[in-house]
């Protein structure tokens, strides 16, 4: 198992300021709440076929009620502690939900295009930065780079375009998103990752998936796929919230990262020991959200977060915005308390070859 030292925490890979604004336009977000609410009452169609299902962390099938948010039911598990949705759509159900899904085509043709410039500049520049800086402290090799989820493509299309890989792949299943890489001049497998099969030969050094497991059915198995598709001493990097982080366990069901799209809320433990299960030893954990703060801080502004009985956060997040607002973010990032979590994994036998020391 790893030790508490692999939890790690780092600072923002700028110092730029980002908001929640610059990436959620507020004009924009009031249509994509009617897309949201179209998709929502699609997939309730068809509750009825809701399956119930273990922790897909640990394995465990002992877990406490622990809210409910547009009929769907979140619990969380006795043994590590991940918040889960079950019963949940079963895997037919879940690709019938997005190939329709109204709320990724508002996003496809509206949101991203409106906001590319500043999730280019704010969140994809230093996120390719950061695989950089990861290849380069464990000595990986820059031939090959597969994207799982690559969504708009601005992450591939920034690694492509600065050449930092000989070959730069996107995996993306959903068709019109599909076709957003194939016109941005992006190769891509339009396919999910558990039908695509890749020898070692011909496999990643790196591949990433940038929230994407969240979404699945079986993580677990995900994972096992996914790991097959490394070469030797390549590298899996996955992000996804953090259940345990600050917006998160703040907001409970008024966190916009509870949604009926994520189905599994795992914690850096959690989520690490799932891994070493799959055959991978996890290098390193950490945590470098940079809008947890800003995302509380918006929703007792507008009324919906009640800061009346905290007074701390009421300091924090209103009173001493301006002094105290970026300090309380950092002490955030500084002790893994982000809801946004990175990890960084390679298969067991590899890592103790290639691990830098």
């Amino acid at each position: 198992m790893a030790t508490r030292e692999t939890f790690r925490t780092v600072q923002s890979a700028t110092g730029e300021c980002l908001t929640v604004e610059e990436i959620r336009p507020a004009e924009l977000m009031k249509d994509q709440k009617t897309a949201i609410l179209t998709d929502v009452g699609r997939l309730l169609s068809r509750y009825n076929e809701f399956v119930h299902v273990a922790c897909p962390a640990c394995g465990t099938d002992r877990a406490s009620p622990k809210f409910q948010k547009n009929g769907i039911a979140y619990v969380e598990c006795a043994a590590c502690t991940s918040l889960y949705v079950n019963p949940r759509p079963n895997p037919e159900l879940l690709n019938w939900f997005y190939r329709k899904s109204r709320n990724y085509a508002y996003w496809n043709k509206v949101v991203f295009p409106a906001s590319e410039a500043a999730r280019r500049d704010k969140i994809f520049v230093p996120r390719l930065n950061r695989i950089l800086e990861i290849c380069a402290k464990y000595v990986v090799r820059s031939d090959a780079l597969l994207d799982i989820g690559a969504g708009f493509g601005t992450f591939c299309v920034e690694a492509q375009n600065r050449r930092a890989f000989q070959r730069v792949v996107a995996v993306e299943p959903t068709r019109s998103l599909a076709e957003t890489c194939r016109k941005r001049g992006l190769e891509v497998i339009e396919s999910p990752i558990e039908c695509v099969s890749v020898d070692h030969a011909n496999g990643f050094d790196v591949v990433t998936s940038f929230e994407v497991i969240e979404h699945l059915f079986d993580p677990a198995d995900f994972v096992a796929h996914t790991a097959r598709l490394l070469r030797p001493g390549g590298i899996l990097v996955l992000t996804c919230p953090n259940g345990k982080g600050f917006d998160v366990e703040t907001l409970g069901v008024l966190s916009e990262t509870i949604d009926h799209e994520h189905l599994n809320y795992f914690n850096p433990e959690s989520l690490t020991a799932m891994l070493e299960r799959q055959g991978l030893e996890v290098l390193e954990a950490f945590t470098p959200g940079r809008l947890d703060a800003d995302l509380v801080r918006a929703r007792a502004l507008a009324g919906d977060f009640d800061l009346s009985a905290q007074p701390f956060l009421k300091r924090v997040l209103i009173d001493e915005w301006e002094e105290l607002g970026q300090i309380f973010q950092d002490f955030i990032v500084q002790n893994g308390l982000s809801s946004n979590m990175w990890l960084v994994a390679r298969n067991a036998d590899s890592a103790q070859k290639f691990a830098k020391v």
